[in-house]
């Protein structure tokens, strides 16, 4: 396999971690990625993303910069198996030496606090994918899901699990948690800066990402750009509800463009269960979106987005090291050889040689 991931959020959780003061490094470690397993596992590229949490952090730019740093210390403790992108030719350089490569990404286009100048800046950093949201309404756009809502449903889930609700409010639990996951914002989208940003970011070679934004932002995208984009992180809305997957018609017209999705692992993306039940993940869920996704947008669009570090661990696939569980999962599914090298990374490949 040549394993090709477009997000995982392991930077900002090795961050994490030494803000607690614990030991930490990139490669090897007890999170979902590690380069040991990445390299046990047959991968060639993966997405690092400088995840940030807007809504958490005064200056959201001084954060991606304290991601930055652990980025780079990363690079230079293991130049000797891992190697940077910048461009498509990269990739293969550092295959022919034997090496990983790494394309870093910003998840958050807060952290740009709307100046051009940041993203330049950005560029410079080697960020070559930008998501433009996360979950929350920022100077370029809107997302489909607003934590600031999410956290009181969230909560409100908790005492559920717990026991401590009378029925009543238990069917009012559920009805406010499916009407959160399940409404989409197709009014507001890209703001008359994301249109600017991303217009710079065609111009730039920085691949635009759609994972997180509004219904409405994704048409915008559509509208204003003309080169591939990709949602790195996105399931389908139509096997498993939630407004953080792309409905059939995003999923085709994104074919069209020539871009691509990346299957997410994680469970509440993959399929619902009610309020308060719990939800492990299962490579059967996994394999009946990636059927649905290649049936309505072919066999181009569908690539590998795990949000591995980002989300609860998968009972079914853990960690970098399960990847040939999903190849024989989605191989005894019906899927050819040829299919899955596209899948695991072919279809990805040709949208970074088309844009960066």
């Amino acid at each position: 396999m040549n394993i090709v991931d477009m997000h995982c959020d392991t930077i900002s959780e090795i961050l994490n971690h030494r803000r607690r003061g614990e030991s930490c490094e990139l490669r090897q470690n007890a999170l979902h990625i590690d380069l040991e397993r990445m390299r046990g596992s047959g991968y060639l590229l993966q997405n690092f993303a400088m995840y940030v949490n807007a809504g958490g952090e005064s200056s959201p730019w001084e954060e991606v910069c304290a991601l930055y740093e652990i980025y780079r210390e990363a690079l230079e403790a293991n130049a000797d198996i891992l190697a940077p992108v910048y461009s498509y030719e990269d990739i293969g350089k550092n295959r022919a030496a034997g090496k990983l490569s790494a394309l870093l990404t910003v998840e958050e286009g807060a952290v740009c606090m709307g100046e051009p100048e940041k993203l330049e800046r950005l560029y410079e950093m080697g960020v070559r994918m930008l998501t433009l949201t996360w979950n929350y309404p920022n100077e370029l756009g809107y997302p489909n899901l607003d934590s600031r809502v999410g956290k009181q449903v969230w909560e409100r889930c908790r005492r559920l699990r717990e026991g401590s609700c009378t029925e009543p409010e238990r069917v009012d639990i559920r009805e406010a948690l499916a009407h959160y996951l399940g409404t989409p914002d197709t009014e507001r989208g890209l703001t008359g800066r994301g249109r600017e940003f991303v217009g710079r970011m065609e111009r730039m070679g920085m691949i635009i990402d759609v994972s997180h934004l509004s219904d409405a932002g994704f048409y915008d995208v559509l509208r204003y750009t003309h080169k591939p984009f990709v949602a790195s992180h996105s399931n389908a809305r139509e096997v498993c509800g939630c407004v953080r997957n792309l409905t059939d018609d995003m999923i085709r017209k994104l074919a069209e463009r020539g871009g691509c999705m990346g299957l997410n692992f994680c469970a509440d993306f993959l399929e619902t269960v009610p309020a308060g039940q719990e939800n492990p993940g299962t490579l059967q869920s996994v394999v009946r979106h990636a059927k649905h996704i290649v049936r309505v947008g072919g066999m181009e669009v569908l690539g590998l987005g795990s949000d591995f570090d980002g989300i609860d661990t998968n009972r079914d696939l853990p960690g970098a090291q399960s990847m040939d569980r999903l190849w024989d999962a989605l191989h005894k599914a019906g899927f050819t050889e040829r299919q899955l090298d596209r899948i695991f990374g072919e279809n990805v490949l040709r949208v970074y040689r088309e844009v960066l």
